[in-house]
């Protein structure tokens, strides 16, 4: 493995103010972040940023040393209404055109949240045309998709969250992503999602969307109760040294420390991990 590449990523600082996800990476010794637009969070940026707002968020970054050239943006491309499956194309286009506008390098989507059963062709095709419409004007600006690796999440009355399978988690149809996706799209390795989705498949996906990694989050899900709880790299049983090891991706990896209630601590034992399993990291 090459020297790992480390930045932070930016969900565990969504009830942050954005100024404090700049001055908190920096103080930890980040000079990449990952930022947010939409989803309602007062951590991201509004669903529809204005140029001052943009002009703001770049000051940030000059003020900081910071850079951000990762966006996420939420959405789902596999509704079953049509006129709202349309409504949430337009809101991505839009949102893609103001992270460009921001600098930024990478636009991560989902694919979208219909566990894996309800998925009909006709869904299939509305999501792989959305993916055409904002792969065009990612190109346009120079910019790339990066579809995350994602269940869909319920919340269970003991208050854990249940994965149940998708698009992104299953084989088969991560097969069927790689071969019917435009060719500039990739995928934001989650292992950890993965894990929590189907954790009979211990290499995460590699098999199949290994020449395709072009975005990386770094975390780990626990069993809780019925379900899941998500946790700091280390805090659970994920090899990440030999994981590391297996990703043929040189780019920037992202914390992901997803709990916003110790997300400073949880980054710093995600950094001290890394110490332990892939020595000679570095921020990047």
């Amino acid at each position: 493995m090459s020297e790992l590449k480390v930045g932070c990523g930016e969900w565990g600082f969504r009830e942050l103010p954005m100024e404090d996800h700049f001055q908190i990476a920096a103080e930890l010794g980040f000079v990449t972040l990952e930022f947010g637009v939409g989803g309602g969070k007062p951590g991201r940026l509004s669903e529809d940023p204005d140029a001052e707002d943009v002009s703001d968020f770049l000051a940030l970054g000059e003020r900081y040393g910071v850079r951000a050239p990762f966006c996420c943006i939420e959405n789902d491309f596999t509704l079953g209404d049509v006129p709202t499956h349309e409504a949430e194309v337009a809101k991505v286009l839009r949102q893609t055109r103001v992270a460009a506008d921001c600098g930024a390098t990478h636009v991560r989507l989902f694919c979208g949240f219909t566990p894996l059963e309800e998925m009909d062709e006709a869904r299939w095709d509305r999501m792989l045309e959305a993916f055409q419409a904002v792969d065009e004007l990612c190109t346009s600006n120079g910019m790339e998709i990066a579809i995350e690796t994602h269940g869909a999440i319920t919340s269970l009355p003991d208050g854990s969250l249940a994965h149940a399978e998708t698009v992104t988690t299953d084989p088969d149809a991560l097969r069927r992503l790689v071969r019917d996706l435009p060719p500039r799209v990739g995928f934001n390795l989650d292992a950890g999602n993965l894990k929590a989705a189907r954790p009979s498949d211990e290499r995460y996906g590699l098999d199949v969307i290994s020449e395709r990694i072009n975005y990386c989050h770094m975390k780990d899900w626990a069993r809780d109760g019925e379900g899941w709880r998500a946790v700091a790299i280390g805090d659970d049983d994920m090899d990440w040294g030999a994981l590391l090891e297996a990703i043929p991706f040189d780019g920037v990896h992202l914390i992901e420390y997803e709990p916003t209630e110790d997300v400073v601590d949880g980054i710093r034992r995600s950094l001290a991990h890394l110490d332990r399993v892939a020595p000679g990291w570095a921020f990047a």
